[in-house]
C-alpha cells in the first residue's frame, strides 16, 4: 500500500513538472527564479505586458511564449560571466495572468509593482493610493533596488507614456514630498537596479 501512495505521488508531481515544463509564459504571469550558487539573486518576478521581466546582471530578458526551462537557460547564460562555472538556475511558475483582466471593483484601480521588491506583481489598490502608500505593499526593497530612482510610468490618454521619478532615499531621510503623487489606474511603478557604485 505504501510503494502505491509513493508512486501515485510521484506520478503526480512528474506530470505537473511536464505540464510547467510545456506551459508557454504569458505577459502578467509571476515567476520565480532561483540560482542556486548564490541565492541573493533569488527573487519572484512579474512578466509585463511587452513579455520580459528584468533580472540582476542579466537585465531585461524574453519570457513571453517560452518555457520555464527556456528562460532559465536564457538566464544562466547572460549571468555566465559572473561565476567561475555555468550557474544553476532554476524558473517556475508562481502565478498565473488573470484570464480575465477587466475584472475589477469600480473603487480600485490596477497597479503594477516590479523590478528591486520582494513582492512585485500586479496590485488592486483604492482610487487615490499615493506612491508611499503604494510602496508599502511592496514587501521592501531588495539588496541590489536603487531607491534614488523609483519610476512611475503612466501612459496618457493620447498613448503617450509619461515618467515620473522619486527619489524614495531621500524621503527616507526627512526630505519633504514637493507634491504627493496619486497613483491612476495602469500605473507601472518600477524599482530599478543599483548601478556597480550606486
Amino acid at each position: 500500500m505504501q510503494r502505491l501512495i509513493v508512486a501515485i505521488i510521484s506520478l503526480f508531481v512528474a506530470t505537473a513538472a511536464t505540464a510547467q515544463g510545456n506551459y508557454a509564459i504569458q505577459p502578467g504571469d509571476s515567476l520565480r527564479v532561483e540560482v542556486i550558487e548564490d541565492s541573493s539573486l533569488d527573487r519572484d518576478v512579474l512578466v509585463t505586458p511587452d513579455g520580459r521581466f528584468s533580472f540582476p546582471f542579466a537585465g531585461s530578458v524574453a519570457a513571453a511564449g517560452r518555457t520555464t526551462e527556456q528562460i532559465a537557460r536564457a538566464i544562466a547564460s547572460r549571468l555566465e560571466p559572473n561565476f567561475a562555472n555555468t550557474p544553476n538556475v532554476y524558473v517556475a511558475v508562481r502565478g498565473i495572468a488573470p484570464a480575465d483582466p477587466e475584472e475589477e471593483a469600480s473603487d480600485t484601480i490596477d497597479v503594477f509593482l516590479l523590478g528591486e521588491v520582494n513582492s512585485p506583481g500586479e496590485k488592486p489598490v483604492d482610487r487615490g493610493t499615493s506612491i508611499l502608500q503604494f510602496l508599502s505593499t511592496s514587501g521592501g526593497f531588495t539588496n541590489f533596488a536603487a531607491t534614488k530612482r523609483i519610476q512611475i510610468r503612466r501612459r496618457g490618454s493620447d498613448g503617450r507614456e509619461q515618467l515620473i521619478t522619486l527619489n524614495y532615499h531621500a524621503l527616507s531621510r526627512g526630505a519633504r514630498l514637493d507634491s504627493n503623487i496619486v497613483l491612476h489606474d495602469g500605473d507601472v511603478v518600477l524599482v530599478p537596479e543599483r548601478r556597480l557604485f550606486e
